[in-house]
């Protein structure tokens, strides 16, 4: 599909949601550039800039990153970008990233993944993760090609610390308690969007079936 306007959407869900999948899907399917605060982090922080190593030092300490460096650091990102449609893959993380961006670019959608924290605890714990990259696989249901390794490098696969059963169901907690004021932010503005279930392959005919709706009504008022 070739947008006829730039579209700006936020993909949202806890981890082990299926939010990598999905927007992977979305940046295929609608041609929108996936921009993910992890990615955006870890480039950073290899490349030792001076955000990078502020971060650095928050993430050793076992601090959260303060809100004006994520979000100095994800919209200089954006600005990069120019006149681009994009999906924007955690952040905000809080009400205040979700003003400032507010502030900076119109969010047209939210698309807010929701899924029962039991089957979330079941996938991570299947969980293993090629720490370089970020690559992450399921050996329920996105198995690497060879067990154990990563597809891309043939590099060994690690199960994380936070995967273990008490560490998610903390992580979960977490999460809930930091985005539900950003949840509620954007359902005050319209533009969220709810899709709950427990398969990422089920969740996503209606996540696609929407933004077809979405950016069909784009055209049309461009027309």
């Amino acid at each position: 599909m070739v947008l006829q306007r730039i579209f700006r959407a936020v993909i949202m869900g806890p981890p082990g949601s299926g939010k990598g999948t999905v927007s992977a899907r979305i940046t295929k399917t609608f041609g929108l550039k996936h921009i993910s605060s992890g990615d955006i982090l870890r480039t950073n922080i290899n490349a030792k800039t001076e955000l990078g190593l502020l971060m650095k030092s928050c993430i050793d300490q076992g601090q959260l990153v303060p809100d004006d460096v994520m979000c100095r650091l994800i919209l200089s990102d954006l600005r990069a970008m120019g006149q681009s449609s994009w999906l924007l893959d955690g952040f905000p993380r809080t009400a205040f990233q979700a003003e400032a961006l507010d502030d900076a670019y119109s969010v047209d959608t939210v698309i807010n993944l929701n899924v029962p924290f039991h089957t979330i605890k079941q996938r991570l714990t299947s969980r293993w993760t090629h720490l370089p990259s970020g690559r992450v696989y399921n050996i329920d249901f996105n198995p690497p090609k060879v067990l154990g390794l990563d597809d891309v490098t043939g590099e060994p696969l690690v199960q994380r610390d936070d995967d273990t059963p008490d560490t998610v169901t903390r992580r979960l907690k977490a999460y809930e308690t930091q985005t539900e004021p950003v949840l509620e932010y954007y359902r005050s503005k319209g533009v969220l969007q709810i899709f709950s279930g427990t398969e990422t392959n089920k969740i996503w005919p209606h996540v696609e079936a929407f933004l077809h709706r979405k950016l069909s009504s784009f055209k049309q008022k461009v027309a």
